[in-house]
């Protein structure tokens, strides 16, 4: 059992998402300050672990219904390829992810303990979204939500939480892109995959919707993201720094929303994918500068 086995199942390179994520909640921490670097760097641990369960305990699903085998590949979607390849067994995939799932569930515990009932729900969410995403959410039209809730909002307001104690505005407004950008990033890397999923009984929203109309969808979240960031400038929530978190959109968006106005029914290029994440790391990450500034 090699570690790059291990970094292939645990998709080693898409943890930079929780790390944004954790920046943007500590930013909102700061922002009302409050920001305390032990909480963020333990909340940081969970949340790394949290992704690399979801990744793994994903990929052992994938190869056990045969997804895996029927995927096309590209650097953003269709799974690492790992299992298939024999690199790594499935009962190894499977202890992977729930060696991540027990690293999150022992820090949320602790912060459970610290910050009190307030921290139930966002645990709750969390922990479905974690070990029955494959088994149970990708395969009952809400894989997408509880991606754009579990892995993308709740982590933002959760990580501010245990710094501050309490629900606060300012995190819930940075969450919102977050919502938006991680739910899309599900979306659109769904669609390459959408005759394997479909062989394999998965149930999204490009295989309910079809392929122009779920196009439409990505596309209408993707404007929320910039227009999210505008109203909680306007109504105060976000200083006026946090417009520079629109820029990713300006530069970034042209590529996959072309696709997504003009050719929804032709594969997704592979610049307006890799288009799709920096857009999601760099909004977060200039989010998190901006509350921090």
């Amino acid at each position: 059992m090699s570690v790059s086995a291990i970094a292939g199942v645990a998709r080693a390179p898409f943890l930079l998402l929780p790390v944004t994520l954790v920046a943007a909640g500590t930013g909102s921490a700061a922002y009302v300050g409050q920001h305390d670097w032990a909480s963020a760097l333990l909340a940081l641990l969970g949340m790394l672990g949290v992704h690399v369960a979801v990744n793994a305990l994903n990929e052992a699903s994938d190869y056990r219904t045969r997804i895996d085998f029927h995927t096309e590949r590209t650097p953003f979607s269709g799974g690492s390829g790992t299992l298939p390849a024999e690199r790594l067994s499935y009962g190894k995939a499977v202890a992977t992810g729930l060696a991540g799932g027990m690293i999150g569930i022992a820090v949320g515990v602790y912060f459970l303990t610290i910050v009190g009932a307030k921290l139930i729900p966002i645990l709750a969410v969390g922990a479905l979204a974690t070990f029955f995403y494959s088994v149970f959410l990708a395969r009952a039209y809400v894989g997408e939500l509880f991606a754009g809730l579990g892995l993308g909002a709740l982590p933002v307001i959760g990580t501010t939480m245990v710094q501050t104690g309490d629900y606060e505005a300012v995190a819930i407004a940075a969450s919102l892109p977050a919502f938006f950008m991680t739910f899309n990033l599900l979306l659109l890397n769904e669609f390459p995959d959408e005759t394997a999923d479909r062989k394999g009984g998965r149930r999204n929203l490009v295989l309910l919707l079809g392929r122009p109309k779920a196009a439409v969808l990505y596309a209408s979240f993707a404007i929320l993201v910039p227009v999210s960031l505008i109203a909680a400038v306007a109504l105060d929530y976000l200083p006026t720094l946090a417009l520079a978190a629109i820029v990713p959109s300006l530069i970034l968006l042209p590529k996959p929303l072309g696709w997504a106005f003009k050719k929804p029914r032709q594969p997704v290029p592979i610049p307006a994918l890799g288009a799709n994440v920096i857009w999601n790391l760099s909004t977060n990450t200039l989010l998190a500068l901006a509350l921090f500034f």
